[in-house]
């Protein structure tokens, strides 16, 4: 028996993961600095620690509801009722899941199967796709422009609809570009939806990280509210990666059918990271405001430090990336950032592992120390300054 054969073409056929074979050669690697990871740098504020050992010293370590704990939920229910005006029954519309990626994972799962058609802007997570594509359904991109500041128009979304499509993904603010759709970007979207038969999956993972006004969820727009699933979680505004706790928010239809998935799968999400997380809606606040203060710094430090090098960059406003535009050196995303890693030991991402479109960019995450970034940014400099005078001759 060949074991190769007994593994699903459809499978082997899905590329890995652009991001993953970097941080593979970092490990054999001394004195990288990593603008590569999307993950905070602070550790959990205490409190939230404090909750989750309280929880495990309590004794609390047994499984919970297969939604959560009703607690959890209803916290998360005042939590985004009171930050984004939006009303969800803890009892029936809020599942707790393993991050947000089993959300999305579950999401489109239950809703999608073999010619239905996904939506997915890019460049974005690369999740968007491997998970459509596990679920047997085609992803339908559309490729995002640095002109429209990387945001969805209501252009490139007729033109992408077809009778065979069931599900748009809106990933806002954007991983990897920093792009946000305020109130009239997304009322346009809606216009286009109102009149079509198609769930919305929207992922706000990012959403307490926005920098140039408050985040503005398409949940919020009662015409499409009942077909839309909202996704987030507790990873990015609360320092709690390690955690691995998310949330979806749905109608109650859709709600029971991504629960089926979830009861089999994964039964519920960690008990102590559950406990934790009610500490970190309740009390942990001036955290996040914190964090968002210093990304912000960092944030217009890198654009200032890619601007400065003279490469174009264009001004994310959320989430904790830049995308800055490497196609005036001469050289591919893949190229650039290998070259970079090798030569320099600084670690981003090229822009292609979030699409096609991105080819041509690479990803910095300013969710690293001040100290870090502005090393990193000097090294790209000198990097760029080497190879693009080598190009000139």
């Amino acid at each position: 028996m060949n074991i190769e054969d007994m593994v699903l073409p459809s499978i082997k056929n899905i590329p890995s993961s652009g991001i993953r074979k970097y941080f593979d050669i970092v490990n054999e690697m001394d004195g990288v600095i990593s603008l590569g990871v999307g993950e905070p740098d602070f550790v959990t504020p205490w409190n939230i620690r404090e909750a989750g050992i309280y929880s495990l010293e309590k004794g609390h370590t047994h499984y919970t509801s297969n939604s959560g704990l009703k607690e959890l939920r209803a916290e998360i229910s005042r939590y985004l009722n009171r930050r984004y005006g939006l009303d969800y029954d803890p009892e029936n519309q809020i599942i707790i899941t393993v991050g947000g990626s089993e959300a999305i994972d579950i999401a489109l799962r239950a809703l999608v199967g073999p010619k239905d058609e996904v939506i997915i802007p890019e460049p974005s997570f690369v999740a968007y796709k491997g998970c459509t594509l596990f679920a047997g359904a085609v992803p339908k991109v559309v490729n995002l422009r640095a002109e429209d500041d990387f945001k969805l128009t209501p252009q490139l979304l007729k033109q992408a609809i077809t009778p065979k499509t069931k599900v748009l993904i809106m990933p806002y603010p954007n991983n990897p570009t920093g792009a946000v759709m305020t109130h009239e970007d997304i009322a346009a979207i809606v216009d286009v939806l109102k009149d079509e038969d198609m769930i919305v999956v929207s992922d706000e993972i990012y959403s307490e990280l926005t920098y140039c006004g408050n985040h503005v969820s398409i949940a919020s727009f009662p015409e499409i509210k009942d077909r839309t699933i909202l996704i987030s979680g507790f990873s990015k505004s609360y320092a709690m990666t390690g955690w691995r706790l998310g949330y979806v928010c749905a109608h109650p239809v859709l709600i029971d059918a991504m629960k089926k998935i979830h009861q089999y799968a994964i039964m519920c999400s960690p008990t102590t990271s559950q406990y934790a997380a009610i500490e970190a809606l309740k009390n942990s606040s001036d955290d996040v405001l914190y964090m968002v203060s210093e990304y912000n710094r960092r944030r217009r430090v890198m654009l200032h430090g890619f601007r400065k090098i003279g490469l174009d960059c264009f001004e994310a406003q959320g989430a904790f990336y830049v995308f800055p535009c490497i196609k005036s050196t001469g050289m591919s995303s893949e190229e650039f950032c290998e070259k970079l890693l090798r030569e320099e030991k600084v670690l981003v991402i090229p822009g292609n592992a979030f699409g096609a479109c991105g080819e041509g960019y690479i990803r910095a995450c300013y969710a690293s120390s001040m100290e870090n970034i502005m090393k990193a940014i000097r090294r790209i400099g000198n990097f760029v300054s080497k190879h693009c005078s080598k190009q000139a001759d």
